[in-house]
């Protein structure tokens, strides 16, 4: 049997990339190789519907197994327009009826998050602040205290200057799960969008309360249900994990 003919017995039952991989031999391989009967049985064998496409000169099987056959790696976003200097932060919250804290915290203050985390920090906690995930940290000062079994709920809403409107990022949600191996309290809400985008849906923000470990002020977490809160942070670790994308999904959200 001819060297050819052996290659085109042989080629068949090879996969794609090895056959891509023959393909870079020398010319003769490369020529033998190219044969889009190959290619098409192993499309055929991946996409079995596939062979039912009408033949296209401008798609051959080898171009439609180096098109489809890979992920494509993730594309690098551009530059948001939106900037956390057009940005203010408006976050309420309130335990049962009573309001325990509101502010309006500059879109800067959150970018900076917490430089220094305060004494009585657990090293869970500071782990999870300092990981890689992004996040959005603010100290509360003055520091609060709460009860365990208390229903807090939070809002918080956010404006732009370039535009002077406003959106909502949480409406009124409650912080339903208390973590205190975490240090955490958290509570979620769904973010709703522009009309201008309507495929994309939900994406939730994270409100976390920061609690502090040990004795701070005289009162100790866990006596009497008691929980020191230091801090607020925020996130939308779902889909967005850099201060980029962070900014264009604030930039996609419904503002008013």
């Amino acid at each position: 049997m001819a060297y050819a003919e052996i290659l085109k017995a042989v080629f068949p039952f090879l996969e794609g990339n090895d056959l891509a991989s023959c393909m870079q031999v020398c010319k003769l391989w490369r020529d033998i190789a190219s044969d889009d009967y190959f290619w098409k049985c192993i499309c055929t064998k991946r996409w079995p519907s596939i062979g039912k496409k009408p033949s296209d000169s401008s798609m051959t099987y080898h171009k439609f197994f180096l098109t489809f056959s890979k992920r494509h790696k993730r594309r690098t976003l551009l530059p948001p327009q939106l900037s956390f200097d057009d940005l203010d932060f408006y976050i309420d919250i309130w335990a049962g009826e009573s309001l325990i804290f509101s502010e309006a915290i500059p879109g800067p203050i959150l970018q900076g998050g917490i430089k220094i985390h305060p004494s009585g920090t657990s090293d869970i906690l500071r782990c999870h602040l300092e990981g890689p995930d992004y996040k959005m940290t603010v100290l509360v000062e003055p520091k609060f205290t709460l009860c365990s079994n208390e229903n807090v709920s939070v809002s918080v809403l956010v404006g732009r200057k370039d535009t002077n409107k406003i959106a909502c990022i949480v409406h009124r949600s409650f912080f339903s799960y208390m973590d205190r191996t975490a240090y955490r309290a958290l509570a979620y809400d769904y973010l709703d969008f522009s009309p201008v985008h309507p495929f994309v849906a939900g994406i939730r923000a994270w409100i976390s309360l920061l609690f502090l470990d040990g004795v701070s002020d005289g009162v100790k977490p866990g006596s009497d249900g008691l929980i020191n809160v230091f801090g607020i942070a925020m996130d939308f670790c779902d889909v967005a994990n850099s201060e980029e994308e962070v900014l264009w999904l604030l930039d996609m959200l419904d503002w008013k």
